[in-house]
């Protein structure tokens, strides 16, 4: 099969082509695990993390990518969930232990043995992959291969952070950095709290313009003043500065949520300008969102699907991977982008 590996750290401010494109063999399943035919798969910022080492996987080379869509070409011969030919998703959650405490109530994202999708196991940017049967997701009828893959993880990971921020319709939201999940947190606002004013922080005047353009009431850069405090704010960027500027724009009790699996060092200093009486006073809250469950995923595909919820897609083929990351990487961005295979 062809896939494309990541090797090394790599830094992508000198290099732009952190993976390989090679030939592997295709991978066979054992015990309860399925064997996928990869259609598409979703580029995600977390990518980059592990790309620039601020995630890295365990072990080296590793097919990265975790909003996985294709369908059963084999079994393990302890699988009986899915018949050959099933449409199925995969998300960042490959696996958890299912015994632990966290998990047992609830929490596998949480759980000391979680493996991600394209980090701790090979993910989706090959033309096969494995998993664990009972961590695929059946994908609703009324999406296509290319708008199902940003749903399995911008979608669900960002459906988390909203459910994190206690938002009660008719309250005021605001999203910092409007990327694949924010831009589908906005659709989803705008069908479950449909009094919600929402208010998006964004560096570059094309995201300004597409979160207008997505019914946003107001769209400024980070560093501008919304006209109105914000009863939450979800941030989706890679960087410090925008954390600080989020919470001097909280009312008294708002909740900052950080959806984001690590921060860049690059503006740390930024921290410095934290002020206790402007910034975190009035029992206003932070709360980071660490990974997702299964629950999240299946009940976000099932919420987007009822609410007509699409994404907006630029696809990419599996060997142009280097340019979607770039494109990433330098905040060309508009909806979510996806590896398309045949």
């Amino acid at each position: 099969m062809k896939a494309m590996i990541l090797t090394r750290v790599h830094d992508l401010t000198t290099e732009n082509s952190p993976l390989q494109l090679v030939h592997l063999p295709d991978p066979e399943p054992i015990g309860s695990e399925i064997l996928i035919r990869v259609t598409a798969c979703g580029v995600c910022h977390t990518e980059l993390d592990e790309i620039e080492g601020r995630t890295p996987p365990p072990v080296y080379p590793v097919i990265p990518g975790h909003q996985i869509v294709g369908h059963v070409a084999g079994f393990g011969p302890d699988s009986t969930r899915f018949a050959p030919g099933d449409r199925v998703g995969v998300a960042w959650i490959y696996s958890a232990c299912g015994v632990c405490d966290v998990c047992r109530n609830g929490y596998e994202n949480i759980c000391p043995s979680f493996r991600a999708t394209g980090r701790d196991a090979h993910g989706g940017y090959a033309e096969y992959m494995t998993i664990p049967e009972n961590f695929a997701h059946p994908i609703p009828d009324i999406y296509s291969d290319t708008q199902a893959a940003p749903l399995l993880c911008a979608g669900a990971v960002g459906y988390r952070s909203l459910r994190l921020t206690g938002l009660q319709n008719g309250q005021s939201l605001g999203l910092t950095g409007f990327g694949a999940s924010a831009h589908i947190v906005l659709k989803l606002v705008a069908f479950q709290y449909p009094k919600t004013r929402i208010s998006v922080f964004a560096r570059n005047p094309s995201e300004q313009a597409f979160a207008r353009d997505l019914g946003a009431a107001w769209a400024g850069d980070t560093a501008d003043t919304p006209p109105e405090n914000l009863d939450a704010i979800i941030d989706t960027t890679p960087a410090w500065t925008p954390i600080v500027q989020a919470l001097k724009h909280l009312k008294p009790g708002g909740r900052l949520v950080i959806n984001a699996i690590r921060k860049e060092t690059r503006d740390q200093d930024a921290l410095l300008q934290l002020d206790y009486a402007t910034h975190l006073w009035m029992e206003k809250e932070i709360k980071s969102v660490a990974n997702v469950t299964r629950n999240d995923v299946g009940e976000f595909l099932d919420v987007a699907a009822g609410a007509g919820i699409f994404p907006d897609v630029e696809t990419f083929s599996l060997e142009q991977a280097n340019v979607a990351l770039m494109e990433l990487k330098n905040r060309k961005i508009r909806g979510a982008k996806v590896l398309v295979l045949p």
